[in-house]
This record gives C-alpha cells, structure tokens and sequence, in this order.
C-alpha cells in the first residue's frame, strides 16, 4: 500500500526544554484509517499540528504525497484537512457560507456541486441556510469537518473529532468516516475514546510522553497482546477458592459464584482442559462457561502502564 505521509525523526523541543516530540517517526498508508491513541499531554495534537504547519518542528523532515511541508508548503497543505478539537464557527454565518468560504481559503475556484456533495454526506444539506448558533454541538462538528473537506483533501485529520458528542451522534460520526474512507480518504483520528479506535481503526499507534510506542494493525495487536478470560460460572457460590486450584491462578469472582481464568490463546496449551478436571475433582458443579477478550482499552492501559514502571525503573537506576 502507497505511503501517503511520511513522518521522519520527527521532534518537537521548547525553550525550558519540554520536549513534545521525541524522534516520532510514522508511515500512513494512503487510504486507512489510523487512530492515535495516547493519554492527555502524550504528544498527538502537537504531531498533528506539525504535520498541518501549525506548529515548526525542531527537527525530522514530513512529506505530504511526495511534499516536504516546509519547502512545499502550499502543496502538501492543500492535501491536508484538518478537524481541529475546538468548536471555533462564526455563530451568525450560515452553515453553506462557512463551508464556500473554507474552499476559497486554498484558491480553489467555487464549486457548488461539490459543496453539495460534501453537505450531503454529512446530513448537512437540509441546514446548509442555518446560522451556526441555530445548530445542535453534534451538526457544529459535522460542520467542521464539511470545512475541512471543502478543498477536496487527500488526507483528513480529525483530532478528538467526538469530544462532547453523545453516544448517537458518535456513531453516527463513525458512519460519516466509514463514507469518507469509501471514498479514498486517508483518515488520522485521535480521541480518548478507546471504543471509537476499536470500532473504525485500521491500524492503531499507541503515543506515550511524546514518544511513538507502537503502530499496528488492530486486529493483529488485539491477537498479539489481548488475553482471553473464562468464566467458570458454579451452581453455589464459594467464600474461597480450593486450594488444589492454586496451580490454576484463579480468581474469585465479586459474587463468589465464578472463578476466572486467564489464558493466551497463541499457547501451545490453554490449560482449560486441566482446569475443568481439576475443578470436577474438587467437587465443584458448572452451571456455565463464558469466554471473553481482552478490549483494546485494556490493552492500550497495560501498554501506557508498561512504559511508566520502565521510565520509573529507568529514573531509580
């Protein structure tokens, strides 16, 4: 798959020697959607922001489909769109003027079919003569991100892009960006929404204090690190669990009624079938099992959790 921005040692260091970025380097494959995942201060607005020349790195180089964003700035930003966090619309304008003025920012010529194509995919085209003040904090979004697409982009950035959007709104939002992909838009997402990444992800990177931990793909880091739970569910609730069960790790469940049991399921061996000897030996009836996976937040806080005991290890030494 065409690399369609390439991010290189990129670092970002300020005069009392914060450093936002610490040699971030990144391929994004034209087409995919990739969520950024990272906790509050971890570095994704200040990579985005850099990459969309908001902000001047201290050093590393980014290239926009073959454009260096410094010395072809107008071209490599002209393949860029950017939803920024903030909701920051002229509340008096009205919603097909905003988005008409957005295009001409990046001289292009006025397009009206194409502005009704965008208002459209977005359910904006029944507001396109409302007032930004008249519309509801979910359409103000969508409104944002008709802006960002206004100049045609190849590449849209939607930082925190659901940030105060109840849980209708953020699916319908996942809809929206399942459409913009259809159409061959690459997608960089950030957002504290673990199940957001989940749900519409191709690939995930994982930033930790302006470093760049891992990039993966979702489906493949979930079957590399997610653990698998089963639940073996009893007919009478237990005040402990036996002791010829040790070998077993358990867990008692709240309610005294289930022991859990983790596994990996890329083991040569689960140890289920043992496990389910061993309690029919110590007398104990199944009413049920239940298996779960291990969520991509879970996950995500094992990854961040890692790299702070390492940093912690690393201070102590």
């Amino acid at each position: 798959m065409t690399t369609i921005v390439d991010i290189q040692d990129l670092r970002k260091s300020y005069k009392d020697g914060f450093q936002a970025l610490k040699g971030v380097s990144l391929e994004i494959r034209e087409g995919e959607i990739l969520a950024l995942l990272g906790p509050n201060g971890a570095g994704k607005t200040t990579l985005i922001s850099t990459v969309c020349g908001i902000t001047t790195a201290s050093s590393g180089t980014v290239t926009v489909g073959g454009h260096d964003i410094i010395t072809d700035y107008r071209a490599a930003r002209s393949m860029i769109g950017l939803v920024p966090q903030e909701i920051n619309l002229e509340p008096f304008e009205r919603v097909i003027n905003v988005v008409r003025f957005s295009r001409g920012l990046f001289g292009k010529r006025s397009d009206d079919a194409m502005i009704e194509k965008v208002l459209k995919q977005l359910s904006l085209w029944d507001k396109k003569d409302n007032q930004i003040r008249e519309l509801s904090g979910g359409m103000k979004r969508r409104v944002l991100i008709a802006k960002a697409l206004a100049h045609d982009p190849r590449v849209l950035f939607l930082d925190e892009p659901t940030a105060g959007v109840d849980v209708e709104l953020r699916k319908e939002m996942w809809e929206v960006v399942a459409g913009l992909k259809a159409d061959g838009v690459t997608i960089i997402l950030t957002t504290h929404y673990i199940e957001e990444a989940e749900a519409i992800a191709d690939r995930v990177g994982v930033i930790a204090k302006g470093e760049l931990m891992l990039v993966e793909d979702k489906d493949k880091l979930m079957a590399r690190m997610g653990q698998k739970e089963l639940e073996v569910q009893l007919t009478a609730p237990l005040s402990e669990i036996p002791a010829a069960l040790d070998p077993h790790a358990l867990r008692l469940s709240d309610s005294g009624d289930a022991l859990i049991y983790t596994y990996d399921t890329r083991a040569e061996r689960t140890g289920i079938t043992k496990l389910l000897s061993d309690v029919a030996q110590a007398g104990l009836t199944l009413r049920d099992l239940v298996t779960r996976q291990s969520s991509l937040e879970e996950i995500f806080v094992t990854l961040v959790h890692e790299d702070s005991d390492t940093a912690a290890k690393g201070e102590r030494a």
